[in-house]
């Protein structure tokens, strides 16, 4: 079954021209996400630079209520959904949640330690 955010990051990698063979896995990208619940709807900015310098700029709308480490937390899986699409393995992330950076930092360190 394939989730939300998966067709999502499908169409994004698709329309973007994001392909494996531009890339090299052992290339750095870098991830900037940030998230914002309004009355409006929720959204996030996403903008992920190749190893080749060249940026790709995205404005999501969410259709659901949601807290603003809601709306981070899902930005920051559809930036890694594509990049991981696009064959990306070396990923430098930027947030301004302090709480969903620190959380992914602890779960990256207990990940070495297994």
């Amino acid at each position: 079954m394939m989730t939300k955010a998966q067709a999502f990051a499908d169409f994004i990698s698709e329309l973007a021209g994001i392909s494996l063979e531009d890339t090299s896995k052992t290339e750095k990208w870098l991830l900037h996400v940030d998230g914002s619940p309004t009355i409006q709807g929720n959204g996030a900015g996403i903008v992920i630079t190749s190893p080749q310098s060249e940026d790709l700029e995205f404005a999501v709308k969410f259709c659901f209520i949601a807290s603003i480490n809601r709306v981070e937390y899902e930005a920051l899986v559809i930036v890694l959904i594509i990049t991981h699409k696009a064959g990306a393995r070396h990923l430098i992330a930027y947030s301004d949640s302090r709480l969903i950076v620190k959380q992914v930092e602890a779960h990256m360190k207990l990940k070495k330690k297994i």
